[in-house]
């Protein structure tokens, strides 16, 4: 594998429920900025066995370290689209805060191609043609700054930014992408067909409430709105109750598709 070019469950990875029992649904998850793949794999112990887990993971960390870190959307974008697994007819796509904005666009690209997914589920995100109402500015942060700045907006894996050499090796993905997440803002985009379901927390100072509301603009669909108690991580306290209504959208739209 050469500089820049990884393996396909590199950028998608595959975590299948039950062997014995075939997957009628995929979710396909985008993390966080500045967030890595391992963070949501834990989730696959708490969805059901006929969900195939499909997680991304952007440029910079994990196996796809020692490529050029991600300076656009598309960086985020194009490599998870190619590297989509067979049989994804059955996919439901979920992001959380800018993840909310890859999977957007990782919707619209596959309606445009003719694969809608089965439905769009966004969390602790601004609409796409919103511009960000909580920009971070990274490159006018120094390292400490930009740390005290993650960790105001929570999230329970921010002690490892206390380690020195793993904040030194965490840090210019997590630049990038919030430089990524500050400039993003979709100016025209046909709509999307499938279902939107929009999650927040009930307290977020990243992106109040508001600025969830004006998902329904995206979509020719149906959308609905869940707030749960707390911030901008508000699922990681309650991950039983979150990953349940993630888990009543999927059997909705599984049974609609059955």
């Amino acid at each position: 594998m050469g500089h820049g070019h990884s393996a396909p469950d590199d950028v998608v990875w595959v975590l299948p429920g039950d062997d014995n029992v075939p997957h009628r649904t995929s979710l396909l998850i985008l993390p966080h900025s500045g967030g890595n793949a391992h963070a949501y794999a834990p989730w696959r112990e708490q969805l059901p066995p006929h969900v195939r887990l499909l997680v991304g993971q952007y440029p910079g960390r994990g196996a796809r370290f020692s490529e050029p870190l991600p300076e656009t959307m598309a960086d985020l974008v194009e490599p998870v689209l190619a590297c989509l697994p067979p049989g994804t007819d059955d996919l439901v796509v979920l992001g959380h805060s800018m993840g909310s904005l890859v999977a957007y666009e990782t919707a619209l690209a596959l309606t445009r191609a003719g694969r809608p997914p089965r439905a769009l589920v966004v969390s602790a995100c601004r609409a796409p043609f919103l511009p960000n109402p909580s920009p971070v500015h990274p490159a006018a942060l120094d390292d400490d700054a930009l740390i005290a700045a993650i960790k105001e907006r929570g999230g329970t894996e921010n002690g490892i930014l206390d380690e020195p050499e793993l904040r030194e090796l965490l840090l210019p993905s997590i630049r990038a992408d919030f430089a990524i997440d500050d400039a993003y803002q979709r100016a025209e985009a046909p709509k999307l067909t499938c279902p939107v379901i929009v999650l927040g927390g009930d307290s977020d100072p990243v992106v109040p409430a508001a600025a969830l509301g004006r998902w329904d603009e995206v979509t020719s669909g149906p959308v609905t709105t869940r707030l749960l108690p707390g911030g901008h991580f508000y699922f990681q306290d309650q991950l039983g109750t979150f990953l349940t209504l993630v888990t009543g959208v999927l059997d909705a739209v599984q049974t609609q598709f059955a």
